[in-house]
């Protein structure tokens, strides 16, 4: 079920439901909105030197976090648009969302997963630019405008990162940093890549990227068991490296994580942690198949350090 609530002094827009799907049964996914070049500025023939940024924010119980999040997006001025997926939550997260941001977009996600919640969030989008965004408060809002410098500078994906000089977290532990640095080494030596931090979720692209992503159809209904490969924690991963495997052109933005807000973490150190290296097999295979150049800048691919 999805829920569209007109945005404040806008024209109502058609949202597309994450079930929507052809007459062959795939899954449809609007194409991305192509603005007229802009008169002046650095961005790419085709993308908006001034794009409409839109904000996709997976929620599962986070009803709490939402009265401190949403409003806080809502004071960004380079916000175009919030899209709050909810992952079946039993707290009234999505009445919540309603009440504090009449103007969001609420989406109900199809199957269980953050990475599924993600994949609903970008095919309800209308904006040119996608933030991924956590519910928890321990992203700050305020670093949207330099995501979004980034992408118009010339970067196809602007990846958050808490190592970067300038970066920093109040909320990971001794074992995840760990964790996450011999990860993220094992996604370098793969990929190429030079990435200083895999497992983060505050990441912004251009819309046009989604079909590159191939995430898993939307549309495939939930048949219990597990979670399905690709709408997991391992999300993050899989966007990493198909960017990476695309050749997409990365610049890294420093970014300070915040201590989670109110409520416990999704997070499961272990389990997610081998469901990320799995992820990393998984993908350079997937990358080796498709015939994808994943060393040094092959494809025009460059990893930069903002600022």
């Amino acid at each position: 079920m999805t829920v569209r609530q007109q945005l404040p002094g806008r024209a109502s827009k058609r949202l597309v439901r994450p079930d929507d799907h052809l007459g062959d049964g795939r899954p449809h996914v609007p194409a991305p909105r192509r603005p007229e070049p802009a008169a002046a500025g650095p961005a790419e023939p085709g993308r908006s030197a001034t794009p409409r940024v839109s904000v996709v924010v997976p929620a599962r119980n986070e009803a709490r976090n939402l009265e401190l999040v949403l409003p806080a997006l809502a004071a960004q001025p380079s916000v175009s648009e919030v899209v709050v997926v909810d992952g079946g939550s039993v707290d009234g997260t999505l009445d919540t969302a309603a009440r504090v941001m009449p103007g969001a977009t609420l989406v109900t996600q199809t199957r269980r997963g953050k990475g599924n919640a993600l994949a609903c969030g970008f095919a309800a989008v209308t904006g040119d630019v996608i933030v991924m965004f956590d519910a928890d408060g321990s992203a700050d809002p305020g670093e949207i405008p330099a995501f979004v410098a980034a992408l118009v500078a010339g970067a196809d994906v602007a990846k958050g990162s808490r190592f970067a000089r300038g970066g920093g977290s109040d909320d990971i532990t001794a074992l995840r940093r760990y964790g996450n640095a011999g990860l993220n080494a094992v996604a370098n030596g793969l990929f190429g890549t030079a990435y200083s931090d895999l497992c983060y979720g505050y990441n912004a692209f251009w819309t046009d990227v989604v079909p590159t992503l191939d995430l898993p159809p939307t549309a495939t209904p939930d048949r219990g068991g597990p979670i399905a490969w690709g709408d997991g924690f391992e999300i993050e991963t899989i966007l990493t490296c198909r960017v990476a495997a695309a050749g997409l052109r990365v610049t890294e933005v420093a970014s300070v994580e915040r201590a989670r807000m109110h409520g416990e973490t999704n997070l499961r150190t272990f389990a997610d942690g081998a469901r990320v290296l799995r992820t990393l097999a998984a993908e350079r295979r997937r990358a080796h198949g498709l015939g994808a150049g994943c060393r040094g800048t092959e494809g025009g691919r460059k990893i930069l350090r903002d600022g």
